[in-house]
């Protein structure tokens, strides 16, 4: 068994000072005791090419009305804030992009980035009245970097919306679903999120269970 005993530095806001969470068969979880983020430390990452494998098997599709439907408890809220004409960009995008194909029926014009399979880095030189991350936070290597990039490409006003299913306790995490998904390296929780807002200057709105809008001053 691997040691997980050594410091393991929080990749979201830095702190040393983790500690012991969780642990399964297959991975170690820690905890941040300063923004609450519940995370995999990387010797137990999967390598780039299988972590590409794992997201070569997801079949969503545009015209497929069950992906529609649950992008739609974002994409909803989100149009409520937004104008026709205004730009966004879909951070991780995956192989077929749907919640631009919604977004543009209302008017709105999405860029696409994801490191795998829509690699355009010129979309970070972009400012963008809005960002979606659908399923995507809990991915992420460096969250502090990453995030950080987020919101300065957006512009004062812009909107950040987050989907990602949220830390509760660790009895429910012990049996969560979410974290069967070796994948899933990061995992936030309602504290996690008002220390974001705290950090990048953002107000709040958590409107589901899984869906979080923020909103940069």
């Amino acid at each position: 068994m691997k040691s997980h005993e050594q410091e393991h530095p929080c990749p979201l806001c830095g702190d040393a000072d983790s500690y012991s969470f969780f642990t399964d068969k297959f991975r170690h979880y820690r905890r941040c005791p300063s923004c609450d983020l519940v995370f995999v430390p990387p010797m137990y990452w999967l390598s780039t090419k299988a972590e590409k494998a794992t997201y070569d098997l997801h079949e969503n599709s545009a015209e497929d009305s069950g992906y529609r439907c649950f992008l739609s408890r974002l994409s909803t809220p989100l149009l409520e804030k937004l104008e026709p004409g205004q730009t966004g960009l879909d951070f991780g995008c995956g192989p077929g992009p749907t919640l631009p194909a919604m977004l543009a029926e209302h008017g709105l014009l999405v860029d696409l980035y994801d490191p795998f399979f829509f690699n355009e880095p010129a979309v970070f030189s972009k400012m963008y009245d809005f960002i979606c991350a659908t399923e995507v936070f809990e991915h992420l290597r460096d969250p502090g970097q990453e995030i950080s990039s987020l919101f300065r490409m957006l512009k004062p006003g812009g909107w950040l919306g987050i989907m990602t299913k949220l830390v509760t306790d660790q009895a429910a995490f012990s049996q969560w679903h979410y974290i069967r998904d070796l994948t899933h390296i990061c995992f936030y929780s309602r504290s996690t999120f008002t220390y974001l807002a705290r950090r990048f200057h953002a107000e709040i709105d958590i409107v589901g269970p899984d869906v979080i809008l923020m909103n940069k001053i």
